[in-house]
Parts: structure tokens; C-alpha cells; sequence
């Protein structure tokens, strides 16, 4: 809330308002004597744009008219739109005002940010989500990032879990952006305590190969139906397969080349006889020249968002009805391959996993010989 500068007086008078556990105080341009003070009171921040101070708590007006006895300190409970001071004066008439949306994580601040990212080979991805956390937690709290504390990340990321129930994954992620930013533009070792959240231990969702060939089967559009067959056929991401070139595809060893995959690795992996000869048909059809699967416009890739609908309207076609993803026919893939025998670390290689452990979680969702023990209930009838 901004109070009218035509309410902002005085050097008498100053207004607290009330919105909230927010409280504002403007400040007229010609009373900065009064700045220093409410530095003091502890966590302000100054907009000197509507210069006004603001505060992400309830002011006390008792405490705060001991440190100013000379000026008349005027409450503004935006919550029911009653003024009173602290003398006991009510009903005084209702100020104008105005909502305003405060910018607390300033463009200068997303540049020094950007440019340490750039600086450091960040993909634009990972530039994009540190800035927008970044924003998000500023805003949360209205802040500026110098003002924030360590127990004021500790209650956004509880915030995050409790009401919006964000994953383990995101919480970090979120923690991510906030120590590379307190760490390298404020120079902050505060944040360094913030104890990572305790990841989510699921196993991943995995298609039956029935459930696979009935997806690819029912799919009519070539296109759609190539991009199906390639996810699965490859493990590839998401993000690896719509950034597929004409060039990555080697017909003669019957592999994929994935450029700049997750952690900006290149690596090769397999792909089917069934794909390469899909491909003839598709350069018959389609004039592919660069990206294997264009866009709108033709000049940029297909792009994430439309790939995932595309699995959501195959899946939905065939009958799916498990909580699956397109990241789901790379979790197949690595599974059948598992169960077929294939030893773990050469799918470790083709996945593109870093840590072992982190292929190994495929052994926990595969069809091995300790699912085919018998229940001991189906044995209770062979009792004597």
C-alpha cells in the first residue's frame, strides 16, 4: 500500500500501514533525518522510488513513537480500513491509495547474476530457473537479496513443501540458485549452513513393452510416431531427442550422437533397425534439412512442452492409464534392457548417468529371478 503524497507530510506525522504482517512508511523527499532511525528498527528496505521504507513484519507503534516522542505516529490497519493513533485518535479519514508491486531482486541484480552465470558456461536453462527462484523468494519475502537471512530461506523452502508441495528435487534445485547467488555476487558464506532436504526415494514409472508397441501402433502421425519410437529406442531426454540434428543420426553403425547433453556431455547411444528405416520414410516426407524434428518456425526445434504433449495424447490414445511421462519410455528403456541381461554400466554409458548408483535404481523396477518366487500364500494348500 502507498500512501498519497498528498498524506505524506510531515515532518509531525509519520503513517504505519498495516497490510498484513507488512508494514510501509512513507517518507517525504524532504525528511531524510529520519532515514538512519529506521534503518535501525531492523530489516527495512528503502524504495526509493515511492520512497518509502517497508518491513516484512508488524511494526510496534508504541516502541517505534519512544524512539521518535516528538512526531505522532498514525496506524493504517489496511484490514479494516480504520486509522487510529497511538494517542487513542479514531476515525480519521481514510488516506488514498494505491496497490504496488515492489521490485525486490532489481535488474541490476539479475544482470551480476547472468553475467557470473555466462561467465561460468551455465546453460541459458539453468540462467533462467536461478533467476526466477531468485525472484520468487525476494518477492516472498519482500526483500532485497541483502537483507535475507539464512531463517528467511529455511521458511521459503518450508513454504515451498508445506502449501505448494514442491519435490525434494525442486527444493534443491531452489537451494541451488540461492548458494550460487549468496556465494558468488554477495559474497555471503550464511547461506553455506542451509542443510540440503532429503531426496525423494521413488522408483521410476516404467511401461510394459505391450503398452509401448500399442502406443507407437495407434499413433498415426509420422512424426509423432518417429519421436515415440526414438525416446524409447535411445533413452534419450526430452530435451535430447527435440534437439536432434539431421547429421546426429549414423545409419551405418546404427547409433545417435547426443551433443551437450545433461552436464554438457556428449555421448553416443544405440538406436533400432526399426528407426532408421522410419527415417527413410520421414526425409521422403518431410524436406529435413537441419533440426530432425522442426518446429514453428521450421528455423528452431520442436520444442519440450510440445514433445511431452504429444506422449500425453499417445498415451491417453492407448489406453494408459499409470502416471506416466515421456520420460517414462526412458525409464523403460533402461529397464528392458536391464532384464534382457544387458550388463549395467554399459546402460550407465548409454544413459549418460555420471554415478553408477544412479543406473542402479533400475535394478529395484526390473523383472529378475527374485519376482518369480511364489508367494507363500499360493503354498498354503499344499499343507498337510
Amino acid at each position: 500500500m502507498l500512501i498519497n503524497n498528498n498524506y505524506i507530510i510531515s515532518m509531525n506525522t509519520i503513517y504505519l500501514i498495516y497490510d498484513g504482517n507488512k508494514t510501509t512508511i512513507p517518507v517525504s523527499d524532504n525528511d531524510f533525518s529520519k532515514h538512519k532511525l529506521f534503518c535501525e528498527l531492523g530489516r527495512g528496505i528503502w524504495d526509493n522510488e515511492r520512497k518509502q521504507y517497508v518491513f516484512n513484519r508488524k511494526l510496534d507503534a508504541d516502541k517505534l513513537s519512544k524512539f521518535l516522542p516528538e512526531l505522532t505516529i498514525v496506524k493504517v490497519d489496511n484490514n479494516h480500513h480504520e486509522v487510529m493513533d497511538i494517542k487513542g485518535i479514531y476515525n480519521r479519514p481514510w488516506p488514498d491509495t494505491e496497490s504496488v508491486e515492489t521490485k525486490y531482486f532489481s535488474d541490476e541484480w539479475q544482470q551480476k547474476l547472468k553475467t557470473e552465470l555466462h561467465a561460468r558456461k551455465y546453460s541459458n536453462n539453468t540462467i533462467n530457473v536461478y533467476i526466477y527462484y531468485m525472484q520468487s523468494i525476494c518477492q516472498w519475502l519482500r526483500k532485497t537479496p541483502n537483507f535475507i537471512t539464512d531463517e528467511d530461506i529455511k521458511k521459503f523452502l518450508a513454504h515451498k513443501e508445506r502449501n505448494e508441495k514442491h519435490s525434494a528435487a525442486s527444493l534443491n534445485l531452489m537451494l541451488s540458485a540461492f548458494k550460487f547467488f549468496f556465494c558468488n555476487i554477495l559474497k555471503s558464506d550464511n547461506i553455506l549452513e542451509q542443510k540440503r532436504p532429503r531426496q525423494d526415494k521413488r522408483l521410476p514409472v516404467v511401461m510394459s513393452k505391450s503398452e509401448i508397441k500399442r502406443m507407437i501402433r495407434l499413433e498415426k502421425n509420422l512424426k509423432h510416431s518417429l519421436l515415440l519410437m526414438m525416446v524409447y529406442s535411445s533413452g534419450l531426454r526430452v530435451s535430447e531427442v527435440v534437439s536432434l540434428k539431421q547429421h546426429d543420426i549414423d545409419f551405418s553403425r546404427k547409433s545417435v550422437v547426443v551433443i551437450s547433453g545433461k552436464g554438457r556431455k556428449d555421448r553416443y547411444t544405440i538406436t533400432s533397425e526399426m528407426v532408421l528405416s522410419t527415417l527413410d520414410e520421414y526425409y521422403e516426407k518431410y524436406n529435413i534439412t537441419n533440426w530432425l524434428f522442426p518446429g514453428q518456425p521450421p528455423s528452431s526445434h520442436l520444442s519440450i512442452r510440445a514433445a511431452q504433449h504429444i506422449f500425453k495424447n499417445a498415451a491417453k490414445r492407448a489406453g494408459i492409464e499409470k502416471d506416466v511421462s515421456i520420460h517414462s519410455l526412458r525409464h523403460s528403456f533402461a529397464t528392458h534392457l536391464l532384464e534382457s541381461g544387458t550388463d549395467i554400466r554399459y546402460i550407465q554409458d548409454l544413459l549418460g548417468h555420471t554415478s553408477l548408483r544412479t543406473t542402479e535404481r533400475y535394478t529395484h523396477v526390473a523383472r529378475r529371478k527374485a519376482l518369480t518366487i511364489t508367494s507363500p500364500l499360493d503354498t498354503l494348500e499344499d499343507e498337510r
